[in-house]
C-alpha cells in the first residue's frame, strides 16, 4: 500500500505541474498614444513580476518531485524481490531523468527571461547601463 500512495502521489505532483502549465495571464492592454513610455514600462514590470511567479512555482514543483523520488529510492533499496525491484528501479531511473529535464528547462526559462529584460532595457534606454550577457556556463546539446 506504500507503494500505491508514493505513486498517486508523484502521479498528483505532476497533474499539478501540468495544471499550473495550462494556466496564462490574461493578454496586457495595448499601448495608449499619451502615455506609451509609462504603459511600457508598467507592462514590463508585471512580465518580470509574472516570469519572477512562475520560476518560484516551478522550483517548488520540482523540489516536491526530488523529495518524492528520494522516497521512491528509499522504498526499491528495501524491495528484495528482482523482478520487483528491476520494476521499480526502471521508475526511479525515468523520474530521475524527468526531474532533470525540468532543471535544465528552468534554467533555460530563467536565462530565457533575463535576456529579454536586457533586451527590453536595451531598446527602452538606448542600451545605456545594459549590461551584456553572461556566457553560457554548460555547452549546448548539439
Amino acid at each position: 500500500m506504500n507503494r500505491k500512495s508514493l505513486l498517486l502521489t508523484v502521479i498528483l505532483t505532476l497533474a499539478s505541474l501540468a495544471w499550473a502549465q495550462t494556466q496564462s495571464a490574461p493578454p496586457p492592454a495595448p499601448p495608449t498614444k499619451g502615455g506609451s513610455g509609462q504603459m511600457g514600462m508598467e507592462h514590463h514590470n508585471k512580465m518580470k513580476e509574472m516570469h519572477k511567479q512562475h520560476m518560484e512555482a516551478m522550483q517548488a514543483d520540482v523540489d516536491k518531485m526530488k523529495a518524492s523520488l528520494d522516497q521512491l529510492k528509499a522504498n526499491v533499496d528495501k524491495i528484495s524481490d528482482s523482478a520487483e525491484k528491476a520494476r521499480w528501479q526502471s521508475n526511479v531511473d525515468m523520474w530521475t531523468v524527468m526531474v532533470g529535464h525540468m532543471e535544465q528547462m528552468m534554467k533555460h526559462m530563467d536565462a530565457m527571461g533575463s535576456e529579454s529584460m536586457m533586451h527590453h532595457n536595451m531598446m527602452h534606454h538606448g542600451g545605456k547601463g545594459a549590461a551584456t550577457p553572461p556566457p553560457p556556463t554548460e555547452p549546448k546539446p548539439q
